[in-house]
Parts: C-alpha cells; sequence; structure tokens
C-alpha cells in the first residue's frame, strides 16, 4: 500500500489514524503521484541538516521542516528547499513566522 509506504520513509509508524491522514494529505496534494516521488529524495537530503519532510497536524499537507542550526545552515537548507521547490515546478506555502513550508502540489 502506497500509504504504508510513505508513511515508513518518512519515519511515521502505521496506524490506522496515521494511514487516515495520510491519505487525506494525498488527496489534498495536487497531482500526488508526481509530488510523492520528489518529496522523498527532498526529505533524504534534508536529514543530515536536522531538517526533514513530515505531516501536518495541524492541516491536510506535507510540511517541510528546516531545522537547521546556524544561521548559515539555515540560509543554505533555505535554498535547497527553494531550487528544489523551482526544479520540479512544487508550489510550497511559507508558514509565517517559521522556517516551514507546506507542500500544495505541482504547480500550474
Amino acid at each position: 500500500m502506497r500509504r504504508d509506504a510513505i508513511l515508513r520513509q518518512l519515519g511515521y509508524s502505521v496506524t490506522p489514524n496515521a494511514i487516515e491522514q495520510v491519505q487525506r494529505v494525498m488527496d489534498n496534494t495536487k497531482d500526488y503521484d508526481y509530488v510523492e516521488k520528489h518529496l522523498i529524495s527532498l526529505h533524504d537530503t534534508l536529514k543530515p541538516r536536522l531538517s526533514f519532510v513530515a505531516i501536518s497536524s495541524t492541516h491536510d499537507y506535507f510540511k517541510i521542516k528546516n531545522e537547521a542550526v546556524g544561521e548559515e545552515m539555515v540560509q543554505s537548507t533555505k535554498d535547497i528547499i527553494q531550487k528544489w521547490s523551482k526544479k520540479y515546478k512544487i508550489a510550497l506555502e511559507k508558514v509565517p513566522n517559521k522556517e516551514t513550508y507546506y507542500v500544495l502540489g505541482k504547480s500550474a
């Protein structure tokens, strides 16, 4: 099951609640099939920078959390996220006052 796979790849336990939540996120992500393969590669790229892709607990979106330490690392991680978004044409929405972005889906 794809829902199980994405949960495991992002480090979540596979529970009935998690499966329901990730299904809502998948349904809410424009062109999810396209976005999915790129999300996992971004997640793997961000891990060494203490940053990651997760499921939002407040909105039905995947989110990218930039939790890098130090101004230079935060900025370079932000650059990686922006380049990824442009390269794969994936729309992001920045969360105000946080280094977090919601993944909206493939941009037009």
